[in-house]
């Protein structure tokens, strides 16, 4: 055995830590694999037709011992590991798209709002073929990564296979990705809330966003609606916490490993910041992880109603796992279980409310017959004697005089708000909570 090589195999036992079995035989068909390994590398590294460091062929070994396992494990180079440290942060540069593989693709978990790849309109579940014209194919999720971040400002060309049309193009401009987690706002009286990542201010933002919601509606709040939409996912701790911001108690989650008996439970602490108010989570199959623990607690616990389409499915549990001095390992350590003990792998979370997205159109019916149509029907009867007068003092003036300018600014607004494509989703969560709220009021 040459030194190199020799050298190469203490590197990677020490690297993974010491060799240990039951049995003298078993230790021996370790060595064995492990100098089947030295062979090839040697091999390779001696006639390849094209020259490679001995560190690009150890950490290439790695890879693709950890990227066949699933499509999340992987080797973490040291500068991709600063890189996801970054990230986690909420602020990193590149296009602003949640990535896996699949079939040797990239696939588009889901856009991040408000980022280059959301406003170039690449969309969850669309698969990437290649960039600027090399096929993605044979590149580890990694490569592929590292090749659709580059300097700001500086174009990439996607190449998209979208459902059954042919694949097409699309070219965005690279940017800063600073990630706003939380968005808010109010519909009517119901309070609106969008969470697009778990990174490490998810639940900060959520809590002041409910905070902000409520100090605006006061007592007229009637529920909530929390989107979690095309979030990709991201921190365990985040979802836990958000999570617990709506349980009083109960299981969030539990995670479980290789052995039986290596469960962890993580339980609710009690403190509904929305005190009970009816809450509804819209979801679809850009929801991933994270936001399919959140789901699937909410589910199982009956707190929320879950509408819209069955999430992503990923329900594996990444553990990084730093080597000094040469990055990481994402490696999958366990899966994900939510309250009911349903895995969430590969089969996602299902809606209680089935609703697609949907284009939505008015219907003229101004066309039909009405009861004042009908010959000899009878007229109204007495009415209110100020109705007239009311009817007269809101009567607005001659219709040819000229609009005040402050209500064509309005007109204006109206027609350009109208051209908005609608959220058939969101309309169709805002009308039942609506009605739950008639409903309550109706009993009291």
């Amino acid at each position: 055995m040459s030194i190199r090589r020799m050298l190469v195999l203490v590197w990677i036992v020490a690297l993974f830590g010491p060799i240990t079995a039951s049995a003298q035989n078993e230790q021996n068909d370790v060595y064995k694999q492990l100098n089947l390994f030295g062979d090839v590398f040697e091999r390779v590294r001696a006639i390849y037709v094209e020259e490679k460091s001995d560190k690009e062929l150890i950490e290439a070994a790695i890879n693709g011992m950890l990227s066949s396992l699933d499509p999340h494990s992987s080797f973490v180079p040291a500068k991709e590991y600063d890189d996801m440290q970054v990230e986690t942060r909420g602020t990193f540069g590149g296009l602003g798209i949640e990535v896996t593989m699949e079939s040797g693709l990239v696939k588009v978990v889901a856009p991040i709002d408000d980022t280059p790849a959301f406003r170039a309109g690449v969309e969850s579940g669309d698969l990437i073929s290649h960039l600027d014209g090399e096929p993605v194919q044979g590149l580890t999720l990694s490569e592929a990564v590292d090749k659709m971040r580059g300097e700001v400002g500086k174009p990439i060309v996607i190449t998209v296979i979208r459902g059954e049309t042919q694949p097409f193009d699309i070219e965005i401009i690279r940017d800063i990705i600073k990630i706003q987690s939380v968005r808010k706002r109010v519909e009517g009286k119901i309070g609106y809330v969008r969470i697009t990542s778990f990174n490490g201010t998810a639940y900060e933002g959520l809590a002041k966003a409910i905070d902000q919601i409520e100090g605006e509606l006061g007592d007229d709040v009637q529920g909530f609606i929390l989107d979690l939409r095309n979030n990709p996912g991201g921190l365990l701790n985040q979802a836990i916490a958000i999570s617990n911001a709506f349980l009083e108690k109960g299981e969030i989650v539990s995670t479980r490993s290789r052995n039986d008996d290596d469960i962890q439970r993580y339980n609710a602490k009690g403190g509904d910041l929305i005190d009970g108010k009816p809450l509804i989570v819209l979801i679809n199959g850009g929801s991933a992880s994270a936001s399919e623990i959140v789901a699937g607690a909410l589910k199982d616990h009956g707190r929320a109603i879950l509408l819209g389409t069955t999430t992503f499915g990923k329900g594996s549990v990444q553990s990084i796992i730093e080597l000094p001095g040469h990055g990481a390992m994402r490696l999958t350590t366990a899966r994900y279980y939510t309250p009911a003990g349903i895995s969430i792998q590969g089969k996602g979370i299902g809606p209680d409310i089935e609703v697609n997205p949907a284009k939505v159109e008015e219907i003229d019916v101004a066309s039909r017959r009405k009861e004042a149509d009908l010959r000899g029907s009878l007229d109204a009867g007495k009415s209110d004697p100020g109705a007239e007068k009311k009817d007269e003092e809101a009567a607005p003036e001659d219709a040819n005089s000229e609009q005040p300018a402050g209500d064509k600014d309005k007109a204006d607004a109206a027609v350009e708000e109208e051209a908005k494509p609608i959220d058939y989703q969101l309309v169709r969560a805002l009308d039942i909570i609506r009605g739950i709220a008639f409903y309550q009021q109706a009993s009291k």
